[in-house]
């Protein structure tokens, strides 16, 4: 379905583990190895300084094991609708791409479907505004479902599986010029931001809260009598902040309420209200 694309409300609200404990896990536990190989065990002294290079070794490959516990990840938005029925191949697609540890990916519903004859329990007018945000952005005269975004970029068809993964494994070639991490603490969420190149662009930072219903009846509708799986279903998009790109940075994000099966909690760097994505980070509850 298309509408007319109309001037998005800009006051919608937005939102929030690192490496570095398991570096310093890793650096312990050698220390505590190296310190044991010092002393006499019943080991040939000769056994014991040939083990000592491989240890120290370890402690220099650690920085970049750690790195690869938290791959950059590519950023996957889809506007889609219960009302829509174009929509369940682009929802399974989507529901395929949130398995990957590579791909945050989203489910944005919106409600301009709602007048057939079923209102979408999962829709929010601020997706809506998203997508006409995006859509103006790029110059179109109107928004469709099943839509992805990818990265804030690249646009296509929903259900359009070659051109999804194409556009997909493109942008994990592209460089992440800022890392983003989200850890528990006391009263909520700390984000940290920080820079992977100098000079690297400012952005705003979306904390959005996501989760895994339980398989949709849809009753009413061009969807009628069809049951609908959906995943990564955003339920809030909030502005947790901005960042300058000049140096790492910490923000403080609420703890969500109200815990929902397959429930997550994801913070997306974005220059702009919509625009490219500079980094993302997410945290299963």
């Amino acid at each position: 379905m298309r509408v007319r694309s109309r001037r998005p409300v800009r006051s919608q609200p937005a939102l929030r583990a690192g490496p570095g404990r398991v570096l310093r896990s890793i650096r312990r536990a050698v220390a505590t190895a190296l310190s044991a190989l010092r002393r006499p065990v019943g080991l040939r002294e000769g056994a014991r300084l040939a083990a000592l290079p491989l240890i120290a070794a370890l402690v220099l490959l650690a920085p970049a094991r750690a790195e690869d516990r938290s791959a950059p990840l590519t950023v996957v938005e889809l506007f889609t609708s219960q009302g829509c029925s174009s929509c369940p191949p682009a929802d399974e697609l989507l529901a395929e791409l949130a398995a990957r540890p590579d791909v945050l990916a989203l489910s944005l519903h919106v409600d301009y479907w709602d007048y057939l004859g079923w209102k979408d329990a999962f829709a929010m007018p601020a997706f809506t505004k998203r997508q006409v945000a995006y859509g103006e952005a790029a110059g179109a005269r109107s928004v469709y479902t099943p839509q992805i975004i990818v990265q804030g970029g690249e646009r296509m068809v929903g259900s359009h599986r070659d051109k999804v993964l194409a556009a997909v494994a493109a942008a994990a070639e592209s460089p992440r010029l800022a890392a983003i991490s989200i850890r528990d603490a006391d009263e909520g969420l700390e984000v940290r931001v920080r820079p992977l190149v100098a000079g690297a662009p400012g952005g705003v930072l979306w904390f959005v809260t996501f989760h895994n219903p339980e398989p949709i009846l849809i009753p009413k509708g061009e969807n009628a009598g069809r049951e609908v799986a959906y995943r990564n279903v955003a339920r809030s998009w909030m502005k947790l902040g901005r960042w300058d790109g000049a140096a790492e940075a910490v923000y403080a994000a609420p703890a969500p309420s109200g815990e929902a099966p397959g429930a997550g909690v994801a913070v997306i760097l974005q220059q702009g209200y919509v625009g490219p994505v500079l980094a993302a980070a997410r945290l299963a509850r």
